[in-house]
């Protein structure tokens, strides 16, 4: 869903885990929902303020999981399901406990927010006793509540402190977005348009799909060619045509470029998967920071001929650095200041990200390659889920503390938790998913290891990009 989040009056929930089809869909209004969840996961008798801070939990990933059209926008009919793998325990036709039914009533158009962001926050929770999870622990909750803890302190306490409650949405009917009909050469109307211009924003992070212009309301040829690359660049049928599949999967990939979906879902933002926040660069500065603002233009310039170019890759911020940054803001219609501030450096970010994800794996010759610019965790499968389960396996040989993992292309337990141990050992925030920073260094030391060298920022990564 594009725009304001509200609170819909109804989920449509699947009876079981996403791929089982013999499993039923059923509607249910949204807080009867929340409250099947809350007594299913909950105990009536825990203190207030626990249940608050959980029901708060639940409510606000039911609505992540909506508003992102998660499962809609992977081909699913259903906005969540009962499997406590992916979602939430909702139980069908249980009876609702009537402390837990008051609070809801009261809370159910409540939800998280991370700062500086409008999605509803992915707010991962687990029992904390029998599963041990990166987020609430319900248990660890009635701890904290017995300690004097007010439900925003328990949120924090698990969360962080950069967290939000948004209070008394608005109630809406929430409406599927894909309208009904196949778009091909020849459609007109305004979802011809939206699709275009979402298309377009995609293409500055997959500059591979040719930009559309102008911009209409008519389904042309130039739409087809573009709609054609998105679908081949994700592994949908290439018939130049927008089916139910490719609408909600350009929906998808449109909100993730906006920092909706798949980052922030995640409770991120692109500034917050490094290991800490860019500061604000300028001629004269020096130190790491500077040594990855120079990777990055060095990476984008080697694919934007129009570009200028670095000719050296070090810790100070010169008038080369400067020249090159200004060109890279000219190029990205952004101000052109030379000074690399928090929109630069998300573009800087966006572009790279872009780049890497259009560079084939098998271009990495003696190189591990660019991080892919995908957010990896549970449930994903990919050939750079198998390319770093193996380099992972390879590095537990050295450090025994990390697991040995079957190289299987899924990102299931045995991967989270060896990546858990690779952060742990690294110093990096202990999420058990991979972000640029868990990638950076992960492969960063399977080169120093495997290759016998470490591979410098900035260093001609083996291949032409181009």
């Amino acid at each position: 869903m594009v725009g304001e989040p509200f609170i819909p009056e109804n989920l449509t929930v699947h009876l079981g885990s996403p791929n089982d089809t013999s499993a039923r869909n059923i509607v249910v209004p949204f807080p009867q929902y929340v409250k099947n969840v809350a007594s299913s996961e909950l105990y009536p008798s825990w203190p207030e303020n626990a249940l608050r801070a959980n029901i708060y939990a639940i409510i606000s990933f039911a609505l992540n999981r909506y508003y992102t059209e998660w499962y809609r926008s992977k081909g699913y009919n259903f906005d969540i399901t009962s499997d406590t793998q992916y979602d939430q325990k909702y139980i069908e036709n249980r009876s609702i406990y009537e402390p837990i039914s008051v609070l809801v009533d009261e809370m159910f158009n409540d939800y998280l927010v991370r700062d500086g962001s409008q999605i509803p926050m992915a707010s991962r929770f687990c029992d904390g006793r029998q599963v041990q999870c990166e987020g609430l622990s319900q248990w660890g909750s009635v701890d904290l509540a017995n300690q004097g803890y007010i439900p925003y302190d328990i949120l924090r306490y698990y969360y962080g402190d950069d967290i939000n409650i948004i209070r008394n949405a608005d109630v809406r009917t929430g409406e599927e977005s894909y309208p009904g009909k196949v778009l091909e050469l020849g459609s007109n109307g305004p979802e011809v348009e939206q699709m275009q211009m979402h298309l377009n924003s995609i293409a500055n992070n997959y500059p591979a799909i040719p930009k559309i212009t102008p911009v209409s309301t008519i389904y042309d040829l130039n739409t087809a060619n573009a709609v054609t690359k998105f679908q081949e660049i994700f592994n949908l049928p290439q018939t130049g045509r927008i089916d139910q599949a490719t609408w909600y999967k350009i929906i998808y990939i449109y909100t993730s470029v906006k920092k909706l979906a798949e980052l922030d879902s995640e409770g991120l933002s692109l500034d917050e998967i490094t290991v800490e926040r860019p500061p604000e660069l300028k001629k004269g500065d020096e130190g790491v920071w500077v040594k990855r603002l120079d990777y990055y233009l060095k990476v984008i310039s080697a694919y934007y001929r129009e570009m200028e170019t670095l000719s050296q890759n070090d810790e100070f911020f010169g008038e080369e650095t400067e020249n090159v940054l200004k060109s890279f803001q000219s190029i990205y219609g952004l101000p052109v200041t030379g000074i690399a501030d928090e929109t630069t450096w998300n573009e800087l970010y966006r572009a790279y990200k872009g780049i890497a994800d259009n560079v084939p794996l098998e271009y990495t010759g003696q190189n591990a390659p660019l991080y892919p610019g995908t957010y990896l965790t549970q449930g994903i499968t990919s050939d750079y889920v198998a390319l770093i389960q193996q380099y992972l396996s390879y590095l537990a040989d050295t450090y025994p503390d990390i697991p040995k993992i079957p190289v299987t292309g899924y990102y299931g337990p045995q991967t989270e938790a060896a990546v858990t141990a690779f952060q742990k050992r690294a110093g990096l925030p202990v999420t058990g998913d991979i972000g640029v920073a868990t990638w950076n260094e992960i492969t960063r030391l399977y080169s120093d290891l495997y290759y016998g060298y470490t591979r410098q920022p900035g260093q001609f990564p083996g291949y032409t990009i181009g």
